[in-house]
């Protein structure tokens, strides 16, 4: 069942970085490999920095922070395009 929350996480949080950064998804399975790869990103990076988003239930700050490190992820692959 974590297996399936991971997933349905990684998908919405692909999605929602897609929507800030390109105006658009990337099909669901390129947001789901978007949002793990963001989660663990988002997770490492705000880790770094000392923050803890503890607001609300675990669900919405999973994604919060998934969505963060996926935004973040577009970000550099953008930089690295150019």
């Amino acid at each position: 069942m974590e297996w399936l929350f991971f997933i349905l996480i990684g998908a919405v949080a692909g999605w929602l970085a897609g929507l800030l950064m390109r105006g658009g998804g990337f099909g669901l399975i390129g947001n789901i490999i978007v949002g793990i790869i963001g989660s663990i990103l988002g997770g490492w990076v705000l880790g770094l920095l000392g923050i803890s988003l503890g607001i609300g239930s675990p669900l919405v700050s999973s994604i919060i922070t998934a969505t963060i490190g996926a935004v973040l992820l577009l970000f550099i692959i953008g930089l690295i395009k150019r």
